[in-house]
């Protein structure tokens, strides 16, 4: 074991907490090795993988553990209370935050309630509200020629479909957009940080009781419901769960239906592939989640000893992130082209944008059926869909965890 004290790494990459150049970034962390020394917003040290064969690894390496309380600057008391990030770094005691035995405990029980089956029935739902949306698009001679698709599609697909799947009130939609915009971004002001998390919170166990009293065909009911030799989950763990679950349920999904326009939109003749039938949608949505995953740094793994990782050692007591978006775009796991966009790759697409080992999403599965049933339909509907501005032109938000956008504008076509 080393001491509680780090070495202060001097080529430690600043992530951009304004996110302006994301490819650039993910190549500058590429570069640094497999262990990259960085910096997250609000000028927290920690290491992050970039490489695809030292993250599967280290993924699955038991002395990474995701307690908190290993984190040697937690401990110490450098990481304040309304850090932005704290609500990713910190989200409360759930499935994304024990290891272990307890791990495999909840895992199992959130496994009885979100089943394939369960999935799969989604599918009637997913497309009615996309043949909604697509008929609620401005159309015809009076239509504005610019329409903000993330906004009018690709936003509201997701959240009414986890919505849905958890039994949340729609009433709570909005606030709920408001507050996870809070969530995610690293602007958040300090003074407004503990409140969103605590209107979070409130929002989730509101559910939750709402749940009990009156038990639904949801999501969470089932989690209510589930059992394991009599074992339930606590209230304060399906709310935890619930949160996870909204959040990352419709930011992933939102963010891979966004990059697959704008990537078929800046590669013409992969597009024409697919419209042609010479290539299948799978094969776009896999590719889309490989060059331009929708999460680009996932928060956060704590060492519980010293872990060499290349020529360098993650030291015991350090934080280490997980670069997806540098992973992504990695020629050793995807040869020589990696940094080439190419829906033929798949199926020899070997991406892990969906996490790897005892921590992989869950929600994988949902996500993927959203963007199956979601991009066909949009481009059967608009196959001369094209962006409106440049793809330089289009903005990032300032969120260092997922790779979205302010706004999708595009002209619809036809």
């Amino acid at each position: 074991m080393t001491t509680e004290t780090s070495p202060v790494a001097p080529d430690r990459i600043a992530l951009d907490p304004f996110v302006t150049d994301l490819d650039g970034e993910s190549a500058r962390l590429r570069a640094a090795g497999p262990l990259a020394a960085v910096e997250l917003p609000g000028g927290v040290p920690v290491w992050a993988v970039t490489h695809h064969a030292e993250a599967r690894q280290l993924l699955t390496d038991p002395r990474l553990v995701k307690d908190i309380n290993v984190w040697g600057a937690w401990r110490r008391g450098e990481i304040p209370p309304d850090w932005p990030l704290i609500g990713l770094a910190n989200p409360g005691r759930s499935m994304l935050t024990v290891d272990g035995a307890e791990h495999r405990r909840m895992r199992t029980l959130v496994a009885q309630a979100l089943t394939p089956r369960r999935v799969e029935r989604m599918r009637e739902r997913i497309t009615k509200l996309t043949a909604d949306l697509l008929d609620a698009l401005p159309q015809g001679a009076d239509a504005p020629e610019v329409v903000d698709l993330k906004a009018a599609f690709a936003y509201p697909l997701p959240m009414y479909v986890i919505a849905d799947l958890m039994g949340i009130d729609e009433a709570q939609l909005p606030r709920l957009k408001e507050l996870f915009e809070k969530f995610f971004s690293t602007q958040t002001p300090p003074e407004e940080v503990i409140a969103t998390l605590t209107e979070l919170a409130g929002i989730m166990a509101e559910t939750v009781a709402a749940k009990r009293s009156a038990p639904g065909d949801d999501l969470t009911s089932a989690l209510i419901l589930a059992s394991e030799d009599g074992d339930h989950l606590t209230d304060e763990e399906i709310v935890s769960t619930l949160q996870l679950m909204v959040a990352a349920g419709h930011e992933t999904t939102i963010s891979l239906i966004v990059n697959a326009v704008v990537n078929l939109s800046t590669h013409p003749e992969q597009r024409e592939l697919v419209l042609a039938g010479a290539a299948d949608w799978p094969s776009v949505i896999e590719e889309t989640l490989r060059w331009s995953t929708p999460t680009s740094h996932v928060l956060i793994r704590f060492a519980t000893e010293d872990v060499r990782v290349g020529d360098k050692v993650l030291p015991a007591g350090d934080a280490l992130i997980v670069s997806y978006a540098a992973i992504g775009r990695d020629e050793k796991a995807h040869g020589p082209t990696a940094g080439d966009f190419d829906i033929t790759r798949v199926p020899e697409n070997r991406h892990i944008s969906f996490g790897h080992g005892p921590h992989v999403c869950p929600g994988a599965a949902l996500s993927r059926l959203e963007a199956t049933v979601a991009l066909p339909a949009l481009y059967e509907r608009f196959p001369e869909l094209e962006l409106a501005v440049p793809a330089t032109e289009l903005r990032n938000k300032p969120v260092v965890t997922q790779n979205d956008l302010f706004e999708l504008p595009v002209r619809l076509g036809g």
